[in-house]
């Protein structure tokens, strides 16, 4: 982590760019090289390092891309958007996220799951594996 930390910047902006320039995710497992380190890690691996829970990262990566049920995609709708009394599941816009959301989805969209440019909605499986 102090590899992207600096308290002026916010982060050590040259090894970020060398950070994703070298980045490659194959499978689940995310490498890059920064000033001659070799980074790996994976998805348990960087719920660690970031001290949140990887739980989602399976039902994303599945087969079976069912949902994981009415109930728990409206919890997780509620939970991205920050209201409670939300009765129904949808998919939630990047910028309806609380910060910590938004930078996570932000990562999975750029490395664990590229789609396409300008994604700006989380689906569900996108949620689940936010969460």
């Amino acid at each position: 982590m102090d590899l992207f930390t600096n308290t002026h910047r916010g982060c050590s902006v040259p090894d970020l760019a060398e950070f994703y320039t070298n980045c490659a995710v194959t499978k689940w497992v995310v490498t890059s090289t920064v000033n001659g380190h070799q980074i790996r890690f994976d998805a348990s691996e960087l719920g660690e390092m970031l001290g949140i829970p990887a739980v989602g990262f399976d039902v994303h990566i599945r087969e079976d891309k069912s949902t994981p049920g009415d109930e728990r995609l409206l919890e997780l709708t509620q939970k991205f958007t920050q209201q409670p009394e939300e009765s129904s599941f949808q998919s939630v816009r990047k910028g309806e996220m609380m910060s910590l959301h938004r930078l996570l989805f932000w990562f999975i969209i750029k490395n664990i799951n590229p789609l396409g440019q300008g994604r700006n909605l989380a689906d569900p499986i996108d949620m689940c594996l936010t969460d």
